[in-house]
């Protein structure tokens, strides 16, 4: 089965959304056979590479909202945060445009899912945690490594134009698939998960798309009659490739 979490790693209930996820997902009996893949999502393309205002003056700005509804807010989250076991340090957050680092997802996405989910940790936790500028090349280039990248991996990301077309391609998918927002969860393309719901409701969601998308259960046949074997001569004859039974 088949996950899509469409996220943008400036988004702070992403990160959140994250964590809730994977309790659901550690606990779910058919993890094993479960493929997550992280798509790209932005928030605000209008962003400079980096911008010098607080995030709290970002947002009152941007937002039109008053500054003590922002710092309310930041508090909030930082708590939902905390519940998590993350340790987010919004005072020292660096507002940066997260296309490059996207561009970077993608390349990483390239090697292996595998990849790209640590790559989404690293950035995480580098924006939320520990105030690195994920908009600066030499920074992506570190998280890059951290994730098992190479320096000319990253680098090709953000020379090569199809990485830019790959995060395009995500949010032309986003788009169609009508997500206004992030975290959002796509099961199976059939269902849609829209935020950084309780890990309870993760679970619940698991467990009714499995049902659905397992693979085919095989009926059995069983022989009747005096003397008959369970099985015996009764397999239904078939065509396939090689010719008929």
């Amino acid at each position: 089965m088949k996950i899509e979490i469409f996220s943008d790693v400036a988004c702070p209930w992403c990160f959140i959304g994250k964590r809730r996820f994977e309790k659901a997902l550690e606990s779910f009996e058919h993890r094993d056979q479960v493929e997550v893949e992280w798509k790209s999502y932005q928030l605000d393309p209008s962003l400079p590479e980096h911008d010098d205002r607080h995030e709290v003056d970002y947002l009152a700005q941007t937002k039109g909202m008053p500054r003590e509804q922002v710092t309310q807010m930041l508090a909030h989250v930082t708590e939902q945060a905390r519940g998590e076991g993350l340790s987010y340090d919004l005072d020292s957050l660096v507002v940066a445009n997260s296309w490059k680092a996207h561009r970077v997802i993608q390349r990483a996405k390239a090697e292996s899912l595998q990849t790209a989910e640590s790559l989404e940790e690293q950035l995480f936790r580098a924006h939320f945690e520990q105030g690195l500028d994920i908009g600066d090349e030499q920074v992506l280039v570190q998280l890059g490594a951290a994730a098992g990248m190479t320096e000319d991996q990253v680098r090709q990301a953000l020379d090569e134009d199809r990485w830019e077309t790959a995060v395009k391609q995500d949010l032309a998918t986003a788009q169609a698939l009508g997500v206004t927002g992030v975290p959002f969860f796509v099961l199976g393309r059939k269902y849609g998960i829209s935020g950084a719901q309780p890990a309870e409701l993760f679970a619940q969601a698991l467990q009714q798309a499995w049902s659905e998308f397992q693979p085919l259960q095989m009926v059995q046949p069983v022989a009747t009659g005096a003397g008959a074997t369970a099985g015996t001569g009764l397999n239904g004859q078939a065509c396939g490739p090689e010719g008929c039974d």
